[in-house]
């Protein structure tokens, strides 16, 4: 118990004494004396109350933080250990989930409704064994606590844009967005007034669960009666890369109709993004010029903050494309400029086309709302002759534009 505690305790104790000692008409010198002790003592321990106080604070402050992040910890710790395995299992032959895989989908199962067993979207991560522990692919370390987007999908497309994943309970998501503020400016004259108030003014983006993501998966039987850990990072390795695959694709070019949510280059006329036809060569020249209207717009303060993706035909076109006289690319001063590490090359791109993003005052570019994580339903039918197991993985997801200026889309970008 901190001091601060059993010197409030005392205090108290000090007061319920005193206060049936000073209700007496006549004490005796004995309950004087007590009274005299008591109140010499209260005092006393007010300054040694403030004295703890001072020493804890540090201790109170280390400990707020630690319980402000034990929870996400913990659950990164349970998700570290679950088995899909063990999932696969249970909906093949009824075993019973046991251990932290069981805590994960009993907690799952408390927080939104699953017609299946459901799968955390982190149990997706690829993992290696190593000295009989199952670890992070890219860390010695058993937990690794990163980012959602990171943690799902290390190398998609929507990471490396600058998208923030939501991962959501349930219900939609509204993100407001300020479009007019504060206005400064000078007073005219002495004793004018200086440009009056303009109202403050923001818009809404939503996402809503409208949107479901199908994964299908059979697995044969001689799958299933391969070694368990054989059969653990198959599953992953598949499922991680049609989920990655296909909601890349819908971020950038979902048609927002059949199901799918409207993607950023579909979109752009819905989200309010600026799409500037090239018609000429890709060259670092074309980029630049976005560059400048980010730059103009208020949005960056150098190059080194947009982050941009195209596809790999792009790539090879400035990489070819040499300057007159010199070994030096049109890739080579892209890169000089904006760092390799902020340029995904996105095949799910049109010919020709790229995209420009950057963060601007936290707000990130694209939002990626992910409700709850895959439900996972068996279907016993469609291949019982063969004792196939065949799997169907469904997770809602939605994507919006925050606000349309943080993203720039160039057009007709040809070859050399």
């Amino acid at each position: 118990m901190l001091d601060s505690v059993k010197i409030a305790r005392r205090q108290s104790e000090i007061r319920q004494q005193l206060a049936g000692l000073v209700g007496k008409d006549n004490p005796t010198d004995e309950e004087t004396r007590s009274m005299e002790a008591l109140d010499a003592e209260y005092r006393s321990n007010e300054t040694r109350y403030r004295a703890a106080l001072i020493a804890e604070d540090s201790e109170r402050r280390e400990a707020g933080e630690e319980l402000e992040t034990r929870s996400g910890r913990e659950w990164a710790e349970l998700v570290a250990n679950f088995e899909m395995r063990q999932v696969v299992a249970a909906l093949e032959e009824g075993r019973s989930l046991s251990g932290q895989t069981a805590e994960i989908v009993q907690e799952m199962r408390s927080q939104g409704g699953y017609r299946g067993i459901p799968v955390p979207l982190a149990a997706l991560e690829q993992r290696e064994l190593v000295a009989g522990t199952t670890t992070s692919a890219d860390s010695p370390k058993p937990v690794t606590v990163r980012p959602m987007i990171d943690r799902i999908f290390p190398a998609s497309v929507a990471s490396r844009l600058g998208g923030e994943v939501i991962n959501i309970t349930q219900g939609a998501i509204a993100i407001p967005v300020a479009t007019a503020g504060a206005v400064a400016g000078w007073a005219p004259t002495e004793g004018a007034n200086v440009p009056g108030p303009q109202k403050f003014g923001f818009t809404e983006r939503m996402l809503e669960p409208d949107h479901t993501l199908g994964v299908h998966m059979r697995i044969t039987r001689k799958a299933l009666k391969q070694a368990g850990d054989g059969l653990e990072q198959a599953i992953r390795r598949d499922m991680n890369a049609a989920v990655q695959t296909e909601l890349d694709r819908a971020i950038l070019m979902g048609s927002g109709a059949n199901g799918e949510p409207l993607g950023i280059i579909t979109g752009a006329d819905d989200y309010g993004i600026a799409v500037s036809p090239v018609d000429a060569a890709a060259s670092w020249a074309a980029f630049r010029a976005a560059a400048v209207a980010f730059m103009d717009g208020n949005l960056v303060k150098s190059p080194g903050d947009i982050r941009m993706g195209f596809n790999p035909e792009i790539w090879a076109d400035l990489d070819d494309a040499l300057i007159a006289g010199t070994a030096v690319s049109q890739w080579d001063r892209l890169v000089k400029h904006i760092p390799a590490g902020q340029i995904a090359l996105a095949p799910t791109l049109p010919e020709g086309t790229a995209v420009l993003t950057t963060n601007t005052g936290g707000i990130a570019p694209f939002y990626v709302g992910i409700w709850g994580g895959l439900d996972l339903i068996r279907d016993p039918y469609s291949d019982a002759q063969n004792g196939t197991l065949r799997l169907t993985a469904l997770m809602t997801a939605d994507v919006t534009v925050a606000r349309g200026s943080q993203l720039a889309i160039l057009t007709g970008l040809a070859g050399v």
